[in-house]
């Protein structure tokens, strides 16, 4: 009986992938399975997980004939699962010794479908923690009292598929895996799904996953055309919140947050390559036209005056047909 299952997919990461590996081998378990996820990697990366393969105890390769983007990768090791629990960790990032069975005693003692987690962010040599918005610790609670209120950041905000710990019940109703294809913010479907489908969540006062930030082939740090796949995410949010059964109450927040992250990256339009940005704007006007008018206007009247008329701006743009489509 696999207890835990890890899915962690690597592309191209050779430089960080070692200390990954160490950081799994001293989280190890009999009962602790390692699905490591080659996502067609063309460095020296497929060398590394062959070795670990062979080393790392539990450890089982999986590999993409074709690179598929991080979602598509984390399903791919969903499929495969057989742990009573899934966690996940990226290629980049790495743990502190014997967290996973502090983490598993955690989630196994509360009785929750979720537990969620704290962790440190490393730019460089600099560390800083970074909480759960979530006041409460240790407590179960409902994952959809977490979501709300709409003008503040909230659970639902802290989009980590790494910063928890899930009960193998939420894969097997469909809820754990990722939207096909997505090549960033594939966590913000997922996240509002799990907290509106999940029964039980608690976030728990622990660190232990070190999540390495400003890593240069990430996209994030990356301004082309993959980063507005941001927009087909936040699409998906706002589409399956409004057949929710608490639409009304939950769909100011997510039509809110998507303004917010539209906001976000026209404020930083020069990092992205000029045809991008372009679209970047095209496509952003479209998506506030897209959104549900009544509910838009009360996000923008309730956000700051810069940010407001940035997006009142580009809501007055004409769309072009295809955008629109």
């Amino acid at each position: 009986m696999v207890k835990l299952s890890v899915i962690v997919p690597f592309y191209n990461v050779q430089t960080y992938a070692p200390d990954t590996l160490r950081s799994l081998a001293a989280n190890a378990r009999d009962d602790f399975e390692f699905l490591l996820v080659d996502d067609c990697s063309r460095d020296g990366t497929p060398q590394i997980l062959e070795r670990a393969e062979r080393e790392l105890p539990g450890a089982r390769v999986l590999r993409h004939e074709q690179n598929g983007g991080l979602a598509t990768a984390r399903n791919t090791g969903l499929d495969a699962a057989r742990g009573e629990y899934i966690t996940f960790l990226d290629g980049d990032d790495w743990l502190a010794p014997g967290y996973y069975q502090q983490l598993l005693g955690a989630i196994e003692e509360l009785g929750c479908d979720v537990v969620r987690t704290d962790h440190v962010q490393c730019t460089g040599r600099a560390r800083s923690v970074h909480r759960v918005p979530h006041g409460r610790r240790d407590v179960v609670m409902d994952p959809r009292d977490l979501i709300l209120p709409a003008d503040r950041s909230t659970s639902v905000d802290y989009a980590f598929a790494w910063a928890g710990m899930y009960h193998r019940r939420l894969l097997d109703d469909g809820v754990l895996h990722f939207p096909h294809g997505l090549r960033t913010a594939e966590d913000r479907p997922w996240i509002w799904r799990l907290h509106r489908e999940a029964k039980s969540m608690a976030v728990l006062g622990m660190l232990g996953v070190f999540y390495r930030r400003g890593v240069a082939s990430s996209l994030t740090q990356i301004g082309d055309v993959r980063q507005l796949d941001f927009i087909r995410a936040f699409d998906q949010v706002v589409e399956e919140t409004a057949k929710d059964r608490d639409a009304a109450v939950l769909l100011p927040k997510a039509v809110r947050t998507y303004c917010a992250i539209i906001s976000h990256h026209l404020g930083s339009i020069e990092r992205f390559e000029p045809q991008v940005a372009r679209k970047l704007r095209s496509m952003s006007a479209a998506a506030l036209k897209r959104m549900p008018q009544d509910v838009l206007k009360e996000a923008l009247d309730s956000m700051d005056v810069q940010r407001a008329s940035r997006l009142r701006r580009l809501r007055r743009k004409p769309v072009p047909a295809e955008v629109a489509a």
